[in-house]
């Protein structure tokens, strides 16, 4: 089972056609504490629905039947729920299989096709863009990795550093009034410019979003004296963090990470605004999914749990009730979930994908694109 790893390269092999079925499987799951023994039940029944339809499906032959069968028997001897995060992915195909565990909910959901489901995979990956925490101290100074709201301390470009030791004779800065606080010393000013130097180099080989940890007078001065900590996305401003844990740090970070979330938001719909002003937008499902097919779409924002499944009739979408189709029309006259097919179209394509909150695209019908011409 698989948490990491979730790259370009990934994404674009799990996108590729195919042959008829590409099983994909979605559950929301209970992260690892406590376990939920409910989540192994509805695990099972999905599981053995996706099996009953691979034997009343007339377009599966019987070799991949009882290949696929096999591999959603082996992806789910892979799954260890105890490091479950909020949702599971099980994709199994003739001769291959992959579980993900993904830090997003999703909805339950057996899904035939020729490509896997991957917009739970897009939209994790777009949530956990990882980013750096940089936890500074006058006496020590650690880098942390994140992603979403997990932290893991990392060593790299030197980190952590503290500053050398000092010997001075306390006695004698007492008698002549000579006694430097922790911010005024010269020897914390070299070890603050020896950090910024160290994160200088760490940006330039692995740019990502920096977030600085600390009480407010460290992190003003590591800005006084160097200048790659002004590339710093937000500062939260708490001591006594340098070494964690981890999830108090996390718990600290928490109200930066919703704020660059809902910036992230703004920033979309801004897009979507100047776009609409120039005449190069589309909105609402059959038209975005015109311009898709035309290759149009620079910039594709989804609510994150919009889903539809239509039949294709012309140049329209008809939407149907997944209960009132038979097996055989999915995956051929019907797709089961167009909003997927739109998101991989606009990555295999070169576009930009974007996952908003639920409703914040409502004057738009849930879905809409700022066109390249």
């Amino acid at each position: 089972m698989r948490t990491t790893g979730l790259t370009s390269r990934t994404l674009t092999a799990l996108r590729a056609r195919r042959p008829y079925p590409a099983v994909t499987i979605t559950l929301p799951t209970h992260r690892r504490e406590p376990y939920r023994p409910a989540d192994t039940v509805r695990l099972r029944n999905l599981i053995a629905e996706a099996k009953r339809r691979l034997e009343e499906d007339p377009d599966v032959e019987r070799e991949a039947r009882y290949d696929i069968s096999g591999q959603l028997d082996r992806a789910m001897a892979d799954v260890d729920l105890r490091d479950a995060l909020d949702s599971l992915e099980i994709c199994a195909a003739k001769g291959e299989w992959e579980v993900w565990a993904l830090p997003r909910t999703a909805p339950e959901r057996v899904v035939f096709s020729d490509t896997f489901l991957t917009r739970n995979l897009v939209a994790a990956r777009e949530r956990t863009r990882p980013y750096w925490v940089l936890a500074v101290s006058v006496d020590r100074t650690v880098l942390w990795r994140g992603s979403d709201s997990t932290l893991q301390e990392e060593q790299a470009a030197g980190f952590p550093l503290e500053p050398e030791p000092t010997y001075n004779d306390v006695e004698r800065e007492e008698r002549v009034g000579d006694v430097p606080g922790p911010y005024d010393d010269e020897g914390t000013r070299t070890y603050l410019r020896q950090v910024d130097t160290a994160l200088d180099a760490l940006l330039a080989t692995d740019p990502r979003p920096l977030y600085l940890v600390g009480l407010a007078p460290a992190l003003s001065l590591l800005e006084e004296v160097g200048s790659a900590a002004k590339a710093a996305v937000s500062k939260v401003v708490k001591g006594g963090l340098t070494n964690g844990p981890a999830r108090a740090l996390a718990d600290a970070l928490r109200p930066a990470l919703l704020e660059q979330a809902e910036r992230h938001t703004e920033r979309v719909q801004e897009r979507i605004g100047q776009a609409q002003g120039r005449r190069a937008f589309a909105a609402g499902l059959e038209e975005v999914w015109q311009v898709c097919k035309e290759w149009r779409i620079e910039l594709l924002a989804v609510e994150e749990h919009y889903q539809r499944t239509v039949r294709v009739t012309g140049e329209h979408l008809t939407p149907v009730d997944t209960e009132e189709i038979s097996p055989a029309e999915l995956g051929t006259a019907v797709l089961e979930d167009i909003v997927d097919e739109i998101i991989e179209t606009t990555l295999d394509r070169g576009g930009e994908v974007a996952f908003v909150p639920d409703d914040s695209l409502a004057a738009h019908e849930r879905i809409a694109a700022v066109l390249r011409f």
